[in-house]
């Protein structure tokens, strides 16, 4: 008797294990994303558009340690500003930085800030040409700016060229689905190289990307801070 009831306990535990495993509100993926989950991903880059800009906090992998930056980006005039740090290096490329799709402009500071000043100082600063490839640093600065558009992606093309949804997660207490994007054009075997954190409204609060110099991903928040209005510093042109 005792050996029949183990047995019919055991079958009962495996009939409950795979009716949880096949349970449809158990996550499963990476799968295709459904129609309301390509239409969120499609709206996110328009709405920081629409919104003007968003607060940021780039977090960004280097050979000798890591930087990050934190400031606001302006998605109409595509430029970036903030404060960047170095983590676990020295402190020599700690100062304020200001991009745009072509240039990196930045000024050494000794003095820590935690943001970056409303008005950027009047000079001091030092341009150089934004690299697209070979630079984790200038590879962040791009994604981050690539982060707005003027337009709605196309959600019936997201699907077909590679997005897929991933898991569900949770950033600063809301809850996000987070999908893959699709591949890059005429680049099928970058489908999924970055990541989209997008809640039930479309906003998107975070995006982890891949850089072909470094294993470690960058990472990008959005809205952990208000936005602040990005002004230009001397001789930078949005």
């Amino acid at each position: 008797m005792v050996v029949v009831t183990a047995v019919v306990a055991a079958v009962a535990i495996g009939v409950a294990a795979t009716l949880i495993a096949n349970s449809p509100t158990t996550p499963r993926g990476p799968r295709p994303l459904t129609a309301d989950e390509a239409n969120r991903l499609a709206v996110t880059r328009f709405l920081n558009y629409q919104a003007g800009g968003r607060a940021v906090t780039i977090t960004v992998p280097t050979t000798s340690g890591g930087l990050v930056i934190t400031g606001s980006v302006d998605y109409r005039a595509h430029l970036g500003y903030g404060v960047v740090r170095g983590t676990g290096r020295d402190t020599s490329s700690d100062g304020l930085i200001q991009w745009n799709s072509t240039a990196v402009f930045v000024h050494p500071m000794t003095d820590f800030l935690a943001e970056p000043p409303v008005t950027p100082p009047g000079s001091g600063w030092h341009q150089r040409p934004l690299t697209t490839a070979g630079s984790s640093l200038d590879s962040a600065l791009l994604i981050t700016l690539g982060l707005g558009n003027d337009r709605p992606d196309n959600a019936e093309l997201l699907p077909q060229n590679g997005a897929t949804w991933v898991r569900d997660d949770q950033v600063r207490g809301r809850r996000v689905d987070v999908m893959a994007g699709p591949a890059a054009r005429a680049k099928p075997d970058t489908a999924g190289n970055v990541r989209y954190w997008v809640d039930s409204d479309s906003t998107l609060h975070r995006v982890e990307a891949d850089v072909a110099s470094e294993p470690q991903p960058v990472v990008i928040d959005l809205n952990a801070r208000p936005y602040v209005p990005v002004q230009p510093a001397p001789g930078v042109t949005p």
